[in-house]
């Protein structure tokens, strides 16, 4: 068993199934772009809307408020500051140690399928090059077993079925060029969605540090044992 004739039994099923499988693919990467497109536009701005409320609340040491400002917020800042409060009072290095433990999966939820538009607009363009190369050898393979006939029905059909093979190659980049478009865009969406967010978790940091510092209360003053024998002996 040759392993070359192998490869030619698989190589003559032609770009068909290629073609489908682009079909596919483009179809998944709509569906990516659609529920991305809704994703952000229910999280655009949603931390600048509450933004000033939840400020003047910590401000306030209104701890209850805040909580009640940020308890069903979208934004990626608003889901940090709601995780942070419980921790109001602990100190900062507690309440960093919660803001750092949801900030990854923020990103994450951010960022949600957009490594398959990356990956397909990538590799779009080589899938259908090789749908090409499939066609193009199932047609000298056909030619290789009628002959050529300058001018006959044998040489329309082998370049018929170079042309079709080139559609793999158009096919591909079709699907490539939307995917990179949409990755690029929603990347500075989820840049510009992270930098507002970390904008209001820092700042509600501070005023939440700030006011459990400003709460906290001063220690006695100590009571020197010198002093008070030296009392004893002016007495």
């Amino acid at each position: 068993m040759s392993l070359t004739e192998e490869f030619l039994k698989f190589s003559l099923l032609g770009a068909e199934w290629v073609l489908w499988l682009l079909v596919v693919l483009s179809v998944l990467s709509v569906y990516v772009m659609i529920e991305r497109a809704v994703f952000f536009r229910g999280v655009s701005g949603a931390d600048a809307e509450i933004r000033r409320k939840l400020l003047a609340a910590l401000a306030d040491d209104d701890l209850d408020l805040a909580a009640k400002t940020v308890e069903h917020a979208s934004g990626p800042g608003g889901r940090m500051v709601r995780e942070m409060l419980p921790f109001a009072g602990k100190g900062g290095e507690a309440i960093d140690a919660a803001m750092n433990a949801v900030r990854p999966g923020e990103k994450v939820r951010l960022e949600r399928n957009l490594s398959f538009l990356g990956t397909l607009g990538a590799n779009a363009p080589f899938i259908g090059l090789f749908g090409t190369v499939l066609g193009i050898i199932k047609a000298f393979k056909d030619l290789a077993e009628s002959g050529l006939q300058p001018g006959g029905e044998t040489s329309t059909e082998v370049m018929a079925g170079i042309s079709e093979a080139l559609v793999a190659t158009a096919v591909g980049l079709l699907v490539a060029i939307p995917a990179v478009v949409a990755y690029n865009i929603f990347q500075r969406r989820v840049k510009r969605t992270l930098g507002e967010a970390e904008s209001l978790a820092n700042t509600a940091r501070s005023l939440v540090v700030g006011t459990s510092t400003d709460a906290a209360p001063a220690p006695p003053p100590s009571k020197s044992g010198k002093g008070g024998k030296d009392q004893d002996k002016k007495d």
